[in-house]
């Protein structure tokens, strides 16, 4: 399979609004050793996009987000922590993929997915799709799929455990429904009205209305809170856990990652913002649960490359729900799926 020498992409060399990004023609990677070439059909404009562009980092973490994301301008011109496509080429010592290989990765920290060319390590965080679901809709387990996961690979979760989802109607909280009731979770869904249809399609019990109740209010506990908003620091929601129980922080600031370990210690309740390493294990294991219908798809609204800055726009406003998809690539017919796709949200 041969690819072109040139690529588009999706670049911003400063921080700042969504029309910072800017389309250019970029030299398409090579693989190296070990390195797999991924011609990009599909990513998402996650909140980590947002946060990376606009430089909205959580409190005390600038000079940590300085560093990996840059001081004064963009290390990493292209965003996009995530892609569906399919291999294009392999570098030496690669067995496990194959040019024509339909795959997901997740690039993580070192982003890229925002191109129509991405190099990702062949022992790094990739796996083949669902044979059930289109690049478009495979791209969305990633993201919030691999950091829910990820979280989840550090608690006991079983049936009966009670497990709060708050901010559940975004790509890591509908991800976190999806994976806690296959395992036989209660669930109870934070989240507005509008989206209380949607989260309880995807199997949450029951529904908080954040307009309507403070979850920490109406005197219910639970052995597992997922807080993907960061407005769940343990001194909130300390009474809201039940002994041994766990709040994962999604989302957090400094002082409550400075905090979370005296606090498990004395409490005898986890508290953790390390989402840990999840790799090809765990999205080898959304694929098996998306191929049997056990995890869907969650897609709000999908643009095309060339309209990346109205994805941001739309990202900006925290309001979408599960996953805005964006296209780079002509997608392939669906003639070439083994079986019929999800519907999508």
């Amino acid at each position: 399979m041969t690819t072109n020498t040139t690529m588009t992409a999706a670049v911003y060399r400063r921080f700042g609004a969504p029309d910072v990004v800017r389309i250019e023609r970029r030299a398409t990677p090579s693989p190296k050793p070990g390195e797999v070439l991924i011609r990009v059909h599909a990513s998402t404009v996650s909140v980590a996009d947002h946060r990376a562009r606009a430089r909205d980092i959580p409190s005390g973490l600038g000079m940590l987000a300085a560093i990996g994301l840059g001081l004064f301008r963009p290390r990493r011109p292209v965003l996009g922590m995530d892609a569906a496509g399919v291999v294009a080429a392999v570098g030496s010592g690669v067995t496990a993929f194959a040019p024509g290989d339909r795959v997901i990765a997740s690039m993580g920290a070192a982003f890229g997915g925002h191109a129509e060319y991405v190099c990702v390590p062949a022992d790094g965080a990739i796996t083949r799709t669902p044979a059930t679901m289109a690049l478009e809709e495979a791209v969305t387990l990633v993201f919030g799929g691999i950091t829910a996961q990820g979280f989840f690979n550090q608690v006991a979760i079983g049936p009966g455990t009670s497990v709060l989802v708050n901010g559940a109607s975004g790509a890591v909280g509908t991800a976190a429904i999806q994976l806690a009731k296959h395992l036989g979770a209660d669930v109870t869904a934070v989240t507005s009205g509008v989206n209380a249809a949607l989260v309880t399609s995807l199997g949450a019990d029951r529904v908080i209305d954040y307009n309507r109740q403070d979850f920490t209010t109406g005197g219910g506990t639970y052995d597992v809170i997922v807080d993907c908003v960061g407005n769940a620091p343990f001194s909130r929601v300390e009474a809201s856990i039940n002994p041994g129980g766990a709040l994962l922080l999604v989302i957090s600031d400094l002082w409550s990652m400075l905090r979370s370990r005296g606090q498990t210690r004395r409490s005898g309740k986890l508290v953790t913002w390390n989402v840990g390493k999840p790799g090809a294990d765990e999205l080898a294991h959304l694929v098996s649960l998306a191929d049997s219908g056990r995890f869907r798809a969650v897609i709000d609204r999908s643009f095309d490359l060339a309209d990346i800055v109205e994805a941001h726009r739309y990202v900006d406003t925290g309001r979408k729900r599960g996953n805005v998809v964006l296209r780079i690539t002509r997608p392939e017919p669906a003639t070439s799926l083994r079986s019929p796709r999800q519907r999508s949200i």
